[in-house]
């Protein structure tokens, strides 16, 4: 289970600290997926890295299945990282050099230990590339590909090491509709045939539309937002998630 509780995050200016996520708490559990969405400089890639322990939290408290990353030593936490969580950035961000399988495989030259009884990594890379439907682009190298062929790689290659925790900012925000709506469907597919918790920093509504779980960042503080057809059968409530922060410029 991911368990985020009363984070915050500041971050130091010359006019004093700029509070961007002001005592954001979630919980999700495997197999559960959310997206969350808000505008420029709301804090929303400052909580994903937050969640990925690339970026300390200023307060309060993540764990994931009971462990805290940001309580482990720099070597350790490399490896949580690593072993733990993958990531799906808007530039795919894969090595021009290598070939798919190649750069599917970075992750694992990391740290290459395996769990008892899972395939080789070059089996699972293999496996993987397979299933985002490259199996015939194996061999050839990101400038050969499309920019949604390019993204499925990096879909691959989050879930290489089999993360509990898969995050994603913006994973469609370079493409056209038809590559946006085929690289969403496979990241949903892999997600629930993985069972990972899935979180997602998007503008795109229609992708948020697609995910369960819907939250907005304003004024640093977390609002789930009902589906469509609750917001007409349900009352609206006080969010509970967090409490609203006061208005603040955005993040420098």
């Amino acid at each position: 289970m991911l368990d985020v509780t009363d984070l915050t995050k500041d971050y130091p200016t010359a006019r004093g600290p700029l509070r961007v996520l002001d005592r954001v708490s979630l919980q999700l559990k495997p197999g559960e997926a959310a997206a969350i969405m808000g505008p420029s400089g709301s804090g929303k890639s400052s909580l994903l890295y937050i969640l990925g322990a690339l970026e300390t939290p200023t307060a309060g408290r993540v764990t994931l299945e009971g462990r805290n990353p940001f309580e482990l030593p720099p070597a350790s936490l490399a490896a949580f990282r690593n072993e733990q969580i993958g990531f799906v950035f808007q530039d795919h961000c894969l090595l021009p050099q290598c070939t798919v399988l190649e750069n599917v495989l970075v992750p694992t030259l990391i740290s290459p230990r395996t769990a008892s009884g899972s395939p080789k990594p070059k089996v699972r890379a293999e496996e993987l590339i397979a299933q985002v439907g490259l199996a015939d682009r194996i061999d050839h190298r990101p400038g050969e590909l499309s920019g949604g062929e390019r993204q499925r790689v990096s879909i691959a290659r989050a879930l290489i090491r089999g993360p509990k925790l898969l995050l994603c900012d913006e994973p469609t925000g370079n493409l056209d509709h038809a590559s946006a709506d085929t690289v969403a469907g496979m990241l949903l597919d892999l997600h629930r045939s993985k069972q990972t918790i899935l979180v997602v920093v998007t503008h795109s509504a229609e992708l948020a539309a697609k995910l369960p779980r819907r939250y907005e960042l304003r004024d640093g503080a977390l609002h789930e937002t009902p589906a469509a057809g609750d917001r007409a059968a349900a009352p609206e409530k006080a969010p509970a998630v967090s409490e609203r922060a006061p208005d603040r410029e955005s993040k420098p």
